[in-house]
């Protein structure tokens, strides 16, 4: 059975958790320290990506999993990129989780308006790499 790694800037709902063990067939979850997780959640916007801190947490990774284990990956869009390729290239299955995203407005009665956004968990998705199929390579 899969264990389920996590690589995330929140934790995991319950709903998330309900479906790791019933349809991934996840045999545990598994978080990273606060160490780790505080560099993955202070991922900086400016510069390179700081390929020495993601080291980290890919010794993290290669300590923990196996081949055929879930790695949930959502974050910063380049270090998310770095991980993902780390993954596939080492017969881990990443994964992310989509969900439904519901907008209320209420008008209020000094005349602002207060927005609300929700955001439901509908399943977990695993990446997946590009295929050729016919188009142009330049």
């Amino acid at each position: 059975m899969p264990d389920l790694l996590c690589v995330l800037n929140h934790e995991l709902s319950d709903n998330q958790k309900t479906e790791a063990f019933i349809k991934l067939k996840a045999k545990k979850i598994v978080e990273p320290d606060i160490d780790l997780k505080k560099i993955w959640m202070n991922i900086s916007p400016k510069g390179e990506l700081n390929i020495d801190e993601l080291s980290k947490i890919i010794d993290w990774l290669k300590i923990n999993s196996k081949k055929g284990d879930y790695v949930l990956i959502q974050g910063e869009f380049g270090a998310t990129f770095y991980l993902v390729d780390f993954c596939f290239k080492n017969d881990l299955i990443p994964i992310y989780a989509t969900s439904k995203r519901e907008y209320k407005e209420i008008k209020l009665e000094d005349g602002s308006t207060k927005r609300i956004h929700i955001f439901k968990h509908v399943q977990f998705r695993k990446y997946i790499r590009f295929k050729n199929l016919g188009y142009i390579e330049s």
